[in-house]
């Protein structure tokens, strides 16, 4: 299916050739490759897009023949209204109207005047002079290169350390203030999908290029969620590895203890500790912490702490009891 011109543009169908003009002026001065460096391929083909779509809808004959029977009447076998022969291949068994898309580079040169308007030179100056001097020509509107950039957005995303540790997938729901093809504002709902990477941190930054309110003569902020980590029941996160506390008598001290734990996925992990478990002993797990986002699928550490009860009174023959099994042989 081809491109629906309309949209591309952002316009209704009943957009005038003013409606178009300033369409395509703000999507071309927008998207040119040269003025996307990081990000040519996209803005190329975007550019080629919105270039091809204005071609069609500022020519009367070319947006009648498109109104009419769509794309393919424009590239297929549907004759334009009162066509005379010269602008078709073939005879009455399969007509076709010369439809040839000129190129993008074309199209934004002609509507930007060329060179003349931006002080002389050769038809084939670089688009930078002219992204330069837009605004100082018949246009009249501000500088590309000199739009201001409204300030960033931060909103906070808490995200559970279940979420943080397996990875999650976040839709937000925001509205916002755009410029429509007239001019005039209007509000606007977008769904937003953030993809929790396991191992993210607390203040991790996700940004949305140019999603805040639309604003004449200024560049949309970008919508920035930053990351949060709501309290966990059980663990507790320094960097990449994880704390537990579990706490036991003296006698499990002395004697021995298994630890038993869910950890963030679910799984079961039963841990037994043979040796004598002192108050500031730290039972440490190898790579059962949290993901470590650029080194996957290696983890931190678990760190299981001890908090050792001891009781509060002993009868004397209890006493009498200790002294004798710790006595000194």
């Amino acid at each position: 299916m081809g491109l629906d011109y309309y949209k591309t543009l952002g316009v209704d169908r009943n957009a005038s050739d003013d409606d178009l003009k300033k369409a395509y002026r703000k999507l071309a001065m927008r998207w040119h490759p040269d003025k996307n460096p990081d990000n040519k391929k996209d803005a190329e083909a975007k550019f080629k897009q919105i270039s091809e779509a204005y071609d069609v809808l500022s020519d009367p004959q070319k947006r009648a023949i498109y109104d009419q029977h769509g794309e393919e009447g424009l590239k297929g076998q549907v004759p334009p209204p009162g066509a005379g022969p010269s602008e078709f291949f073939g005879g009455a068994a399969g007509t076709k109207f010369r439809f040839n898309p000129r190129s993008a580079d074309e199209i934004f040169s002609e509507f930007f005047g060329g060179s003349s308007p931006f002080g002389g030179g050769s038809s084939g100056a670089k688009f930078a002079d002219v992204f330069a001097a837009f605004g100082s020509g018949r246009s009249g509107e501000a500088s590309a290169s000199a739009l201001r950039k409204a300030p960033a957005i931060e909103r906070v995303l808490v995200c559970s350390l279940e979420d943080l540790y397996k990875g999650a997938t976040k839709k937000m729901k925001i509205s916002r203030d755009v410029i429509d093809a007239s001019g005039k504002p209007t509000t606007i709902e977008e769904i937003l999908t953030i993809n929790i990477r396991p191992g993210w941190k607390k203040g991790t930054k996700i940004t949305f290029p140019e999603k805040g309110n639309e604003h004449r003569n200024l560049i949309p902020s970008d919508l920035i969620f930053i990351i949060d980590e709501r309290p966990h029941g059980v663990f507790k996160r320094d960097g990449n590895d994880l704390f537990v506390s579990q706490k036991i008598s003296l006698v499990e001290a002395l004697t021995g203890y298994t630890v038993q734990l869910t950890t963030l996925d679910g799984r079961n992990l039963t841990i037994p500790i043979n040796s004598i478990i002192s108050p500031t002993h730290e039972e440490v797990v190898q790579g059962e912490g949290m993901p470590i986002t650029r080194e996957a699928p290696k983890k931190g550490n678990l760190r299981i702490r001890f908090q050792i009860k001891f009781p509060t009174r002993l009868t004397p023959e209890q006493k009498a009891g200790i002294k004798q099994l710790l006595a000194p042989s």
